[in-house]
């Protein structure tokens, strides 16, 4: 099975770091965030990785060449502008199998992907989205009230609990082209709408694992933390 990795964003929210190397090789422990995911990808099954890359693209591709160091074969999909998180397919569909992964480049979880792939398959969905139970802590009281602004209820700092998407997707290929084109942008959750509102069966996977956003610094920091106390902790071998 092949994977689509999306390796081109300039990872804003880690700047300057992310100025002078892209968001895929900041290191966490002794190897790059991608380095970590193709381990996974591997442990998993994939054969073929397509990083999408952009964003000081020549160091990734300095960095990984053609895969043979990491297990697998990697090929690059050169935007020439951003496509966002689900264009990049278009570019290279007619390369994939009927089913393949679709992830984001900077994903750093415990998830059991060999699990969510056979799930995909069983249930025989057109789209799964590993998803990650996430608890949210309002900044503010939250107020409730009628028609008449009347208070009914009154929260301070409630926390909420949502089930989030974490960038990794199993995709069915003929349900996914007729809502992809080569060059054209499109987001992630703009594809799964179109999916949706075209009677796909698409579906949420979730399940007793750790997954973090490496955008926001103290989630990076959390990671560097965890892969010093164990260093195989996101690569799929813990």
């Amino acid at each position: 099975m092949k994977a689509i990795v999306m390796a081109g964003g300039k990872g804003t929210r880690l700047y300057p770091y992310s100025a002078a190397m892209p968001k895929p090789l900041m290191p966490v422990g002794e190897a790059p965030v991608l380095e970590l995911l193709l381990r996974r990808l591997t442990n998993a099954g994939i054969n073929h990785a397509i990083l999408g890359v952009n964003h000081l693209r020549h160091l990734i591709e300095a960095f990984f060449g053609d895969g043979s160091r990491h297990g697998l074969k990697i090929t690059y999909s050169l935007e020439d502008q951003p496509l966002g998180t689900a264009g990049p397919i278009g570019m290279v569909i007619d390369e994939l199998g009927e089913h393949f992964v679709v992830t984001n480049g900077d994903l750093l979880t415990t998830l059991d992907l060999r699990k969510m792939i056979d799930e995909h398959m069983r249930t025989g969905a057109d789209a799964t989205i590993g998803s990650y139970r996430k608890e949210l802590k309002s900044e503010f009281g939250i107020l409730e009230v009628d028609d008449h602004m009347r208070m009914t209820g009154y929260s301070e700092k409630p926390t909420f609990s949502h089930l989030v998407s974490m960038g990794v997707y199993v995709l069915k290929k003929s349900a996914v082209r007729p809502h992809v084109q080569a060059g054209q942008r499109l987001d992630m959750p703009d594809l799964m709408c179109l999916m949706c509102a075209a009677n796909a069966d698409v579906r949420c996977f979730t399940g007793d694992f750790f997954w973090l956003d490496i955008g926001r610094p103290e989630d990076f920091a959390l990671a560097q933390k965890l892969v010093d106390e164990n260093p195989a902790y996101f690569d799929g071998a813990a």
